[in-house]
């Protein structure tokens, strides 16, 4: 099997960071579990890079996966968060480019996984504008993977992972914990026989003023500056797996999903 990932910062890894400074994330956890579960390596290569927009993901990310050597079996596509965040959205155009791309995987004869992204939209600024517009893509994705028979990953309406404790600090990033359950329903849809991943059931913790009025002053202010000088997190960054790595049925054991 050789599996390859695109999309932007949800497909890297961003909020599942490990020791040495690197992310690792649900792609790196499905490439895991594939190979735990066929017991053989999987070739496993990821392009994904944190800030893209849909239509690089689409016209570079994608070309360059179908373009791999040898050619990839699989393929997990998500991407358009991005584009949510900004202002005069066109929801009709992020259909078409998704469809694009689901038109140049079929033709590969690439098996294509189509991912909706978490919805963050409870703890985060200007939420209920997020919500409303991730929903009505969700649902038009959902249309154009039954229309194509592509595998759908509904990650958008799972209710679970909206809690608190699967986020980074950011709120805007999944953590740890939103990646291992992204990851194991990924898994499932997959046909593998893999429980989703949960944390504990105590109720999330209260919001305090002064930890509100931190997390405006390092998250929100910054993204907001960053963005009104027209820079992106993933500037002059390109993907951690550009080429195939192996990943082993051992290596694999070591990052449990649950």
């Amino acid at each position: 099997m050789r599996y390859v990932a695109v999309g932007d910062s949800f497909t890297e890894g961003v909020g599942d960071e490990l020791g040495d400074g690197s992310v690792r994330g649900w792609a790196d956890l499905v490439a895991g579990g594939l190979a735990a579960a066929t017991g053989e390596p999987v070739a496993y290569a990821n392009l994904a890079v944190r800030g893209r927009l849909l239509q690089p993901i689409v016209t570079g990310q994608v070309p360059a996966a179908l373009a791999l050597d040898p050619a990839p079996t699989l393929l997990t596509f998500n991407g358009g968060g991005n584009d949510l965040m900004r202002p005069g959205v066109d929801a009709r155009r992020l259909l078409e480019l998704t469809e694009q791309a689901v038109r140049q995987v079929a033709d590969a004869g690439v098996h294509l996984v189509l991912i909706s992204g978490a919805d963050p939209s409870d703890r985060l600024p200007f939420g209920r504008t997020v919500r409303r517009r991730a929903a009505e893509l969700t649902d038009a994705l959902e249309e154009l993977a039954a229309r194509h028979g592509v595998t759908f990953v509904n990650v958008f309406a799972d209710t679970e992972i909206r809690r608190a404790p699967y986020w980074s600090p950011d709120r805007l990033h999944l953590g740890p914990a939103g990646h291992r359950r992204v990851a194991s329903l990924v898994l499932a849809a997959l046909g593998h026989d893999v429980a989703a991943a949960a944390v504990d059931p105590a109720p999330d913790a209260p919001r305090r003023v002064l930890a509100e009025a931190r997390y405006y002053r390092e998250h929100v202010l910054p993204w907001v500056s960053r963005h009104l000088r027209g820079r992106s997190s993933g500037d002059a960054r390109s993907g951690k797996h550009e080429g195939w790595v192996p990943v082993s049925p051992v290596c694999a054991g070591s990052a449990p999903l649950a």
